[in-house]
């Protein structure tokens, strides 16, 4: 079967392969070491136990696969949330009906947001600026949105914060929105208030909007991390104008499988992109709904989970001997020679399976990728396997 030009997607083309396509590739030909229980620190899919709640609540509502679910979710689990995020940000008012929206997880989310924001036929083509390396969802929306992608370098010299002040002015004039990732996905760092202010600042100055993705927000090693609708609020901003944010039970909850997603913010930005997700947002189903309310209203599971990460990191370092805690996530960014050869011998010698940085990066305008040195390390099967998977890494010969 050939394919056809006139059908082709050109933006698509320039997009390379999905980090864990990539890492299929990296490793079809390998043979894990025989010797040693396999570990997967590739992916950033929490394993722990199900909250207690999910079983019964799931099974009270079963009827509910019988019917078709609200694309934007149903009132009550919008109520759900917009309680929790008033609880834990400090939130003075959010109307759960036209600031609170539902999501079948947050990674559509985030890719679809694009779609909403880029006008890719406004004259010259708009900026969306995004941390380097990041969750490369944004990278991928950006180009299929029709937007040039701006990569802010996230480096050990700027403490992997995405420096502002670096963006020229001229790119600002044409930025279309911004990703925040905070905590980050790979790297740890956390925005502060100080941060948000100012990005808010040049928002308001150049007319873009800010998509901050939270995900990583209950997850954190000793300071609890600010949130983008919290800053808000604190400078009297309580209709969050130009900011939309993103959170999730995959991470909060550890149910990666629920698919439910929580977009919060400015209520115009809600509209439009309730319009977009009715044509293609997917829904989560009714007694999945269910469960996800729950969820947003039980912190007890959300410590319980703290506890084991921080365990988990102590146990890491402490097995590792080096190495700096990352303020946030359960990832480790670990600075290697090479991520490439360091993934291939960790599975070859180790039977550990890791991400190359290179993957979650992409190459700047001088052809630097701030990956290439660095492993992602997923730090997700408990205290015991994360200082297992230390010893491990430490014992690999180059």
């Amino acid at each position: 079967m050939t394919d056809s030009v006139k059908t082709a997607q050109p933006r698509l083309e320039q997009l390379g392969d999905y980090p864990f396509a990539r890492l299929r590739m990296l490793l079809h030909e390998l043979s894990p070491n025989p010797d040693l229980a396999p570990i997967d620190a590739g992916a950033g899919e929490p394993r722990l136990p199900l909250p207690g709640f999910v079983a019964p609540t799931l099974q009270q509502s079963m009827q509910g696969f019988s019917k078709y679910p609200p694309t934007s979710g149903t009132m009550p689990l919008r109520q759900a949330m917009a309680e929790w995020l008033q609880r834990r940000f400090s939130l003075r008012s959010l109307d759960a009906a036209s600031q609170v929206l539902s999501a079948n997880g947050t990674r559509e989310a985030l890719f679809s947001v694009a779609q909403a924001l880029v006008n890719p036929e406004a004259g010259e083509k708009p900026y969306v600026l995004m941390p380097n390396p990041m969750y490369q969802i944004y990278l991928g929306a950006a180009v299929l949105a029709g937007a040039e992608p701006w990569l802010m370098p996230c480096t050990q010299e700027s403490a992997f914060a995405p420096d502002l002040e670096r963006v020229p002015e001229q790119v600002w004039r044409k930025t279309a929105f911004v990703y925040v990732c905070s905590p980050s996905n790979p790297t740890g760092w956390i925005a502060d208030g100080a941060y948000y202010r100012r990005l808010l600042e040049l928002a308001d100055a150049h007319d873009f909007a800010i998509v901050a993705d939270e995900c990583y927000s209950e997850i954190y090693w000793q300071q609890r991390p600010v949130g983008l609708l919290e800053v808000c609020a604190q400078i009297g901003r309580d209709d969050y104008a130009r900011c939309l944010v993103m959170n999730s039970l995959s991470k909060r909850s550890a149910l990666p499988g629920l698919r439910s997603g929580c977009i919060a913010g400015d209520a115009t930005l809600i509209a439009r992109f309730a319009r977009l997700r009715s044509y293609t947002g997917p829904a989560t189903p009714l007694p999945l709904q269910q469960v996800a309310m729950a969820a947003w209203r039980d912190e007890t599971h959300v410590e319980r989970h703290l506890q084991v990460y921080r365990q988990s990191l102590r146990a890491f370092f402490e097995a590792y001997g080096e190495g700096t805690y990352p303020a946030g996530s359960f990832f480790v960014w670990l600075p290697v020679e090479d991520g490439e050869r360091f993934a291939r011998a960790a599975y070859v010698q180790q039977a550990v399976t890791l991400l190359p940085g290179a993957y979650l990066s992409a190459e700047d305008a001088d052809g630097r990728n701030p990956g290439t040195n660095y492993v992602r390390a997923a730090l997700v099967d408990g205290p015991e396997m994360a200082a297992e998977l230390a010893r491990r890494l430490r014992s690999i010969r180059m």
